[in-house]
């Protein structure tokens, strides 16, 4: 049987023409790098960074009870969305799990758009679909028609604004308005996946060309770098951005991986408030924690976290974060082991290596 072929986004030949090492990447064919994880990690950090990332899916959701409908799927509270904010939501299951984590836009008082990360459109959909009875509502998959790109760094206003008819320099965090860019009608978005300011760009697939080769164009000057997937997990893990499939998935609930901040009890019912509600009360047994390596080896991904030799975790990310030249990770410990500056040893091919509880973001920029 013939494997199914790899997707590839509208970019795909600019890609090839940047030098950028394609990889598959949940179903699709992306850039891992182009000229290397940490220059682009760097350049994201001290001046500006261009990904791809229109792997992601986007599906609509209208109608006069789509607020209600989002409401019952999600743990954070829709209904306070202003038309023209965006948040960071969990679409949760009746145990208080992420069936995936994803933003909501609120587009006006009916229409809404939700991001989903690439491998879990289908399910996230199926999900959705399943939950439509009784809601005045419409679902549209709108994935094949939006192209996504991401504009990070302390320069991406400069890169921006000269190419937009609208100021965007106003935007808030989570505010997002619509633009031509380079043209090209936009929903500019305040938003990102690296702990930076930054720019999530929503340009119909057919003008994704045309927005690329402005921002590269005119980000030259500020020292903009087309970047892969490479930098954005080095980028995200530094800001202690979950990475659904590694960090958050369907049997971690929200309160163990540090997310409560996106649970609101009081805006009523929801799937997944009655166990998170009980596991509140009775109190939580583990917690995502951010640790630093002691020494020279990296953790990575399902490495054994140990305690006087008893295994009492396991490490979901880790890596060496470039900008803070450390050895960095996230692991669920239990509660008793989660205080900052608990020392732990992880199993690193055979070898019990010291780290220890930190303080987290790793990395958290200066704000203006």
């Amino acid at each position: 049987m013939n494997a199914t072929p790899a997707k590839r986004t509208p970019l795909y030949d600019r890609h090839v023409a940047h030098g950028g090492r394609l990889v598959p990447f949940a179903g699709w064919e992306l850039p891992v790098q182009y000229s290397g994880l940490i220059d682009e990690h760097m350049a994201v950090r001290k001046r500006a960074g261009l990904f791809d990332v229109s792997h992601m899916g986007e599906a609509r959701v209208g109608g006069p009870q789509a607020c209600d409908f989002l409401q019952h799927l999600t743990c954070n509270n829709v209904a306070r969305l202003k038309t023209g904010r965006a948040h960071y939501n969990g679409l949760m299951t009746p145990s208080g799990c992420f069936h995936d984590d994803l933003l909501i836009y609120r587009l006006d008082g009916q229409q809404f758009l939700l991001v989903l990360n690439a491998a879990n459109v289908d399910k996230d959909l199926a999900w959705m679909r399943d939950h439509l009875s009784g809601f005045d509502v419409e679902l549209t998959d709108e994935s094949e028609r939006w192209a996504l790109l991401a504009l990070q760094g302390p320069r991406a206003l400069a890169i921006l604004e000269p190419l937009t008819r609208d100021p965007v320099a106003g935007l808030p965090y989570y505010g997002f308005a619509r633009t031509p860019v380079a043209g090209v009608e936009t929903l500019v978005s305040r938003t990102g996946y690296t702990g930076e300011d930054g720019f999530e760009l929503y340009v119909p697939s057919e003008g994704a060309g045309r927005v690329w080769d402005a921002l590269i164009e005119g980000g030259g000057e500020h020292g903009l770098k087309p970047a892969g997937l490479g930098a954005r997990d080095t980028l995200r893990l530094e800001a202690k951005m979950a990475l659904y499939g590694n960090d958050i998935d369907d049997t971690t609930t929200a309160l163990e991986a540090d997310l409560g901040w996106i649970v609101k009890f009081k805006k009523g019912d929801f799937i997944g408030r009655e166990a998170l509600a009980r596991q509140k009360a009775e109190g939580l047994t583990r917690r995502l924690v951010g640790f630093e390596m002691e020494g020279r080896a990296i953790a990575r991904h399902g490495y054994e976290a140990r305690i006087d030799g008893r295994i009492v975790g396991r490490v979901t990310s880790g890596t060496l974060a470039p900008y803070l030249d450390k050895r960095i990770g996230l692991a669920y410990l239990p509660l008793e082991h989660c205080d900052v500056g608990t020392s732990f040893e992880v199993q690193v091919r055979g070898t019990g290596q010291p780290a220890r509880v930190c303080e987290t973001p790793f990395y958290k920029r200066d704000r203006p």
